[in-house]
């Protein structure tokens, strides 16, 4: 398994994808926001999302775990 962590604190702005989804390394699972910018969170590996951590509107501190992918 594989766990997804913000490399910066900022609010979930947008989740990209959902529980059991396929994702490929590099693809988008999140979007922060951050001091007005839009900040991606990519997957590092290719897996299916297994668990999502985050809902649109939280909070997150770096390296809060933002999705697990196995």
């Amino acid at each position: 398994m594989n766990q997804v962590t913000a490399s910066m604190a900022g609010n979930v702005w947008k989740v990209v994808v959902n529980e059991g989804d396929q994702v490929e390394s590099g693809q988008d699972v999140v979007i922060l926001e951050s001091m007005k910018m839009e900040i991606p969170i990519a997957a590092e590996t290719t897996g299916t999302v297994k668990e999502l951590k985050v809902n649109e509107g939280d909070f997150v501190n770096e390296g809060d775990v933002i999705a697990v992918i196995e």
